[in-house]
């Protein structure tokens, strides 16, 4: 094999000549259509042109700030809420936090506040604590599992 033999890979079509005569069937005005600014050598607009008008990217407002995607949204319960779980349930887990009406989605991170008073003892799994919140917790008798 030498330099010259080398094929590309990709079919690539021949390029359409324009401007070489009536008879190639791209002749007279060359697919441009008659005058007008697309048909003027070095014409057309830029991209986002809109005619003069103001472009829709200059009317948005400009976005500021950072917006983490992967940032993880907490379900907030103050510790004073679970007061009004009934005197039989001392385990705190999320779907226990959802029959209780007090999260929407036993599935998503639930984090216990510090707001509130604590009267008896609970124990606390799969949800995250504040350190006041835990404070509290042991502070009544309970325990907090991280």
């Amino acid at each position: 094999m030498q330099a010259h033999t080398v094929r590309s890979a990709q079919a690539r079509p021949k390029r359409k000549r324009v401007g070489r005569g009536d008879g190639s069937g791209k002749g007279t005005y060359s697919g441009r259509g008659m005058k007008g600014q697309k048909a003027r050598s070095g014409g057309g607009v830029r991209p986002g042109f809109e005619g003069g008008q103001n472009p829709q990217i200059k009317g948005l407002p400009m976005l500021r700030g950072f917006k983490n995607p992967f940032r993880t949204e907490y379900q907030v319960v103050n510790v004073g809420r679970l007061a009004s779980i009934p005197e039989d349930v001392t385990d705190i887990t999320p779907p226990v936090l959802k029959a209780n009406g007090m999260v929407r989605h036993a599935d998503r991170p639930v984090k216990l506040l510090g707001g509130g008073e604590v009267e008896r003892a609970f124990a606390v799994s799969g949800v995250k604590v504040t350190a006041s919140a835990r404070a509290r917790i042991e502070a009544a008798g309970g325990s907090v599992e991280a």
